[in-house]
């Protein structure tokens, strides 16, 4: 027996601290010898061992230092894993190829920021302070500046009528004002929502206008209401007004035009404006023409109707139709219907509310087709809408209403598209070709206005649901290079949709196939300011979009090769204020864009007249290089096209008829020849070698047979060759059938 040293033995805590110095396995008291068999061992000797790291030489810590001591280890480990994470993220975006990035071409100042910019023809109209002004877009000079109003201007919207422009720039009160843009002079026509009580003052929410500016819609809302104003614009009228003007001489009448408010320092812009554009606030044009007032559709109900002979009465000129309106369906029914539909969806519907949604309407002029047909004694110009279509938030049907109307007549639908779920997100091709309608099931059709039918039904990957539709112009991929075709075929279009996941999509339609859907962009997960939060079509670059992410950046992506081409950002330090809404503008028939940068509010005292924080940059793409490249060679002849066997369908459809033709002809011809060669394998009273040599004097006279027949045409020369290099297979293994036969014997 060995004695326990005396100075443990006194000492409880000098115990502790001695064991803890021990070996791995140490016992309390004596040692002793454990017997042969595990079942003599005492039990209360398990609590006696202590299982301890050799290496560990520290004394055990008291409460609470043991618990502090975890928590500092805790949150040294988790500091360690988040430093090891950002440095695998730093080495990755070191190792990612980053696009080349350009600056801009032209920067504009201003004193205060810019709120919306439109581009129409060759000027840039941006709205900010007090009004907007007029710049040219490609040397970035203030040509104008309309600055009458005690409000600022919050959005805008130019459309092009030829060589004139029709500007509505939207006030911070919700008030929409028309101007004409004319020969270097601006005209005020007429503000269409302005009320001398402001306490009944409506709001213009959304506009539009249609193609060739003959008519004008503007959703507007107020005092709990929302409705939608139709109206007519006489631009011919104003195009002989304007060469022949006449002043306004009518003392009665209360022009509100506010004076230019002198108080407003003038920059160094101004002075640099051209002074050979002009507002003409004297002259008169005609107003725009009130011909129609659409309200959102009412909530169906139980039906009013007596006899089911009232309802055939309601809708015997058919208008309406579809709509759900006039029904014979009692309160009675619905009740029923709703409380089955509850009993057997109880445990789907428990915990959910039904919030309501503030009704918006998305609205579409459409021109002349099979689908939006006009009466016969009605002869609307060619290029001229004719038809409204809109939908509303929350309901399943695209109406359809005729403009040829005036503001006396009934206001009923002339058609009723039902869709089997509600109607989320519309687009009308440029040249209102197309329409394309994504409802809320992810569920996207495409229709071909021209023809009057779908040409293609795709559905979006499951969770993801539509934000925005961009329709690109139609192009072919051309020895790797995008490129416009001349004249464009029909029926095929291609778009890009973009998700509320940020996911981007690219949908290729065609008439003749399967639609197919695509993904571009796939959702970030890793890196969330990559996050796409816009897109748009840049349509003078074949198969090219602008995409602004939540980071800040700002990506021309190739959709046909799903790569980023370049970049673009301010100078630094501007940036982008707002990412996820960036104000930006696109040209639909220049190279070009702009885009508003903001400088980073410093922190120390800034003077009113100090240098302006904000500015607008324009970028002209070709002024680089990755881009001007694709400029230069974007547009491929119709000639170049036939030579090309990849874009059969491109050609005109007489081309397509005779080369189809010519390919039956030669098939037939092929099929016949190789159906004398089959049956004179079968004549088996031949002699083998003499058949031979036949089977040889005919497979030449077939070989100048196909070259003969390839001449006919050129478009069909790769496919007659794979047609020819078929059928001499086929004749060697006859022949070598044979001669493995004759050898034998």
């Amino acid at each position: 027996m060995l004695p326990v040293p005396p100075s443990v033995m006194s000492s409880p805590i000098g115990s502790r601290a001695q064991r803890m110095r021990l070996p791995i396995f140490t016992q309390k008291g004596l040692l002793e010898v454990p017997s042969p068999t595990e079942k003599d061992w005492p039990k209360d000797d398990e609590e006696d061992y202590v299982f301890k790291d050799p290496d560990q030489e520290l004394h055990s810590l008291p409460q609470p230092y043991r618990m502090i001591n975890k928590l500092v280890n805790l949150l040294f480990d988790r500091s360690w894993e988040v430093i090891e994470e950002r440095d695998t993220l730093r080495e990755a975006e070191l190792s990612r190829i980053q696009p080349t990035v350009y600056p801009p071409v032209f920067e504009s100042k201003f004193n205060k920021m810019p709120n919306c910019m439109a581009v129409s023809q060759d000027y840039v109209f941006i709205g900010g302070a007090k009004g907007f002004s007029v710049y040219n877009l490609y040397d970035a000079k203030r040509m104008y500046v309309w600055d009458k109003l005690k409000v600022d201007v919050t959005s805008i919207w130019a459309t092009d009528l030829g060589s004139e422009t029709l500007i509505a720039p939207v006030d911070e009160m919700g008030v929409i004002r028309l101007f004409y843009f004319c020969k270097d002079s601006l005209f005020f026509i007429k503000a269409i929502n302005e009320v001398e009580d402001t306490s009944k003052q409506t709001t213009c929410v959304k506009m539009a206008i249609s193609k060739g500016g003959d008519f004008a819609a503007f959703l507007l809302q107020g005092a709990g209401d929302i409705w939608l104003d139709v109206y007519r614009l006489p631009k011919e009228s104003w195009l002989k007004e304007v060469e022949h003007p006449q002043l306004t001489t009518n003392p009665k009448k209360r022009v509100r035009q506010p004076q230019l408010n002198t108080l407003d320092p003038m920059t160094s812009d101004n002075l640099e404006m051209d002074i050979n554009v002009c507002f003409k606030g004297d002259i008169k044009l005609s107003l725009p023409i009130h011909i129609m007032k659409i309200k959102p559709p009412k909530p169906v109900t139980g039906t009013t109707f007596k006899s089911p002979l009232e309802v055939f009465a309601k809708i015997e000129d058919l208008y309406g139709l579809g709509s759900g309106q006039n029904h014979f369906i009692k309160d009675s029914q619905w009740e029923q219907q709703a409380a089955i539909f509850n009993a057997m969806y109880k445990k789907y519907l428990d915990g959910e509310c039904e919030e309501e949604v503030p009704s918006m309407a998305t609205f579409h002029f459409l021109l002349p087709s099979c689908i939006t047909m006009m009466p016969t004694e009605v002869k609307s110009p060619a290029g001229v809408a004719c038809v409204l279509g809109i939908h509303w938030t929350g309901y399943h049907n695209f109406f359809l209403y005729s403009l040829n109307r005036t503001l006396k007549d009934k206001v009923d639908p002339e058609g009723v598209w039902p869709f089997a779920a509600p109607i989320a997100v519309s687009k009308l091709s440029n040249s209102c070709s197309y329409l394309v309608l994504a409802c809320e099931d992810g569920v996207l059709t495409v229709w071909d206005m021209a023809e009057g039918l779908p040409i293609g039904v795709v559905a979006l990957p499951e969770g993801c649901f539509c934000q925005s539709i961009i329709f690109l112009k139609y192009f072919l991929v051309l020895e790797g290079q995008n490129v416009y075709p001349e004249g464009r075929p029909k029926s095929q279009i291609t778009c890009v949709v973009l998700c509320t996941d940020a996911s981007l999509h690219l949908v290729v339609a065609k008439a003749t196939q399967e639609p197919t859907i695509s993904v571009l962009v796939e959702r970030p997960v890793k890196h969330p300011e990559e996050a796409i939060c816009a897109v748009v079509a840049v349509l003078t670059l074949p198969g090219m979009v602008l995409t602004f992410s939540k980071g800040g950046s700002v990506h021309l992506l190739d959709v046909a090769k799903r790569q980023v081409v370049c970049a673009f950002a301010p100078p630094r330090p501007y940036r982008l204020a707002v990412p996820w809404e960036p104000v930006f503008v696109v040209s639909l028939q220049h190279p070009y864009f702009l885009l508003r940068g903001d400088r980073p509010a410093e922190t120390g005292p800034t003077n009113d007249t100090d240098d302006s924080q904000n500015s607008v940059f324009y970028f002209h793409f070709n002024a680089y290089p990755l881009v001007e490249n694709i400029l230069r060679n974007c547009i491929v002849s119709q000639v170049d096209l036939m030579e090309d066997m990849a874009f059969p369908y491109v050609l005109p459809l007489e081309k397509r008829c005779e080369n189809l033709l010519q390919k039956r002809h030669l098939m037939s011809f092929c099929n016949m020849s190789f159906e004398i060669l089959t049956s004179l394998i079968s004549l088996t009273s031949l002699h083998n070698n003499h058949f031979l040599s036949l089977l040889t004097l005919s497979s030449r006279g077939m070989k100048h047979i196909l070259r003969f027949s390839d001449h006919h045409s050129r478009f069909q020369k790769l496919e007659n060759k794979v047609k020819e290099q078929e059928h001499w297979t086929r004749l060697r293994r006859y022949s070598l059938l044979l001669q493995k036969e004759n050898f034998r014997k």
